[in-house]
């Protein structure tokens, strides 16, 4: 009988691969600034706990989840129970060479049923909401804690003022990811992004958001903001909007950019 020439399996077509850190790629940094500290405990919720300690925790989550993301690294403002100022807390992450910065808050409120969410970011120009004037000008309070507060020269500030004004639609951009991502994890305060004058915010010469976690101040959100699952999943939900971001819009030289030319040359090939 005739023998039947056994069947070659054809190799798959091979996938477009994603694209590996490479040499010459650098990082995107993303600046991790947790709120208040030393002398400054932050608000305090109703069993005792202290905003500076919760903020820290979710901080180290956030910058251990960032270092396990490929094409990332995090940058921690403080790594400590420490007192920052906010001017220094911008300047450290512009020496780290950041291309994002992320302040991280725990909410308070007079209203004890207040929770949720939330996440701001600069306005040099009013705030969106009485809530939001009145949580800056409390954070704005606590730069004072450790003695004068450092006046720029008017050079300095026009200078600041013109790159601000450059990346406020990036952090706005940057912000509604983030805040979609929290969306995630239960109830934000607003629906929208909000905005107000906040000193630590106005030192960044980056795309810059502050994000209050939760109210400290509700009690059923305050031992939530102390169980280390749920500051996983706050961290998560950060980080998936800061990736969301930098998908849209990736830095050149970085993994992202790489991606999105792989991506770009995927879809050009099958257009073909």
């Amino acid at each position: 009988p005739a023998t039947i020439p056994p069947q070659v399996a054809q190799p798959p077509a091979p996938a477009a691969r994603p694209p590996l850190v490479q040499a010459g790629m650098r990082p995107l940094v993303i600046a991790i600034d947790p709120g208040h500290g030393g002398q400054d405990p932050g608000a305090i919720g109703p069993a005792g706990t202290y905003e500076k300690h919760i903020v820290l925790a979710i901080s180290r989550e956030l910058a251990r989840q960032i270092n396990a993301t490929p094409g990332m690294r995090a940058y921690l403002v403080r790594d400590r129970d420490e007192f920052v100022d906010l001017p220094q807390r911008a300047r450290r992450a512009r020496q780290a060479g950041a291309d994002m910065f992320v302040s991280i808050h725990a909410d308070a409120a007079h209203n004890r049923a207040a929770y949720g969410s939330s996440v701001y970011t600069l306005s040099t120009r009013g705030a969106s909401s009485q809530q939001a004037r009145w949580l800056a000008d409390r954070e704005n309070a606590s730069g004072l804690v450790g003695g004068a507060r450092l006046e720029r020269d008017v050079l300095s500030n026009v200078l600041l003022d013109l790159a601000q004004s450059g990346h406020m639609k990036a952090s706005q951009e940057a912000a509604s990811h983030v805040l979609e991502g929290l969306r995630s994890v239960g109830k934000t305060h607003k629906p929208q992004v909000e905005y107000a004058n906040f000193s630590v915010l106005r030192n960044a010469d980056m795309p810059a958001m502050l994000v209050e976690t939760g109210f400290i101040s509700n009690a059923d959100e305050e031992q939530r903001l102390k169980d280390p699952a749920h500051q996983r999943c706050l961290a998560e939900a950060v980080l998936n909007g800061i990736d969301q971001y930098f998908v849209n819009q990736p830095p050149p030289g970085t993994l992202y950019a790489a991606r999105a030319a792989t991506e770009a040359e995927a879809v050009a090939g099958g257009s073909r």
